[in-house]
Formats: C-alpha cells, sequence, structure tokens
C-alpha cells in the first residue's frame, strides 16, 4: 500500500523560506523511471503540477511560475521527497499535495502573508 505524508508546512512571510517533505512507502525509487512531483491546490478544483524528479535519471521539471525559487529533491536512503521554496510569494499560497504512481498525499498547507 502506498501512503505519502507531507509535513514543513506553515505561515511565512513574504521573501521567507520552507522546506516541505514527502514521506513515502510502499513504492520503490529503483523501480523503473517515474515522477515524483509536488502539485499544489490554491482553490477548488485547480491542482497545479509545481515540480517533478525523476526517480532513476534524476531529472526534474518545475512550473514557469516556480523557477529559480524552488528546489525538489530527493533522499533515496530515507525514502523523502523533498521542496526547498525560497523566496515565496503571496501568491504561493496553497495546500501542497505530494503524488506519485496513482497516490496522493494528504497535504500540507503554505501560507505567505505579512
Amino acid at each position: 500500500q502506498v501512503q505519502l505524508v507531507e509535513s514543513g508546512g506553515g505561515l511565512v512571510q513574504p521573501g521567507g523560506s520552507l522546506r516541505l517533505s514527502c514521506a513515502v512507502s510502499g513504492l520503490s525509487f529503483s523501480d523503473g523511471n517515474y515522477g515524483l512531483n509536488w502539485y499544489r491546490e490554491a482553490s477548488l478544483n485547480e491542482r497545479e503540477l509545481v515540480a517533478t524528479i525523476y526517480t532513476r535519471s534524476g531529472g526534474t521539471k518545475y512550473a514557469d511560475s516556480v523557477k529559480g525559487r524552488f528546489t525538489i529533491s530527493r533522499d533515496d536512503a530515507e525514502k523523502t521527497l523533498y521542496l526547498q521554496m525560497n523566496d515565496l510569494k503571496t501568491e504561493d499560497t496553497a495546500m501542497y499535495y505530494c503524488y506519485a504512481r496513482g497516490s496522493w498525499g494528504q497535504g500540507t498547507q503554505v501560507t505567505v502573508s505579512s
């Protein structure tokens, strides 16, 4: 059974930083080349793909809105996905979700406000 558990969200001022974590269980990072993803949802039914990292190649992709500010990474030994978010803006406020191979985490709220 796949489980994804996010943590690290919170309230931060504009220009600040947060690091989100997603603990992954029930998936092998060495089983093929697939994407580990962060999505966010700022309004109902509009979930945006923020960043992807591929398990075998390590290749990454980012939404244009976060390029240069966010960095996705993973720790294979800890089976954890990360999203380092710097220079946060009010428009980054959203619920952030981890997604992999058809499974979603429960989300972690990020609020950027002064």
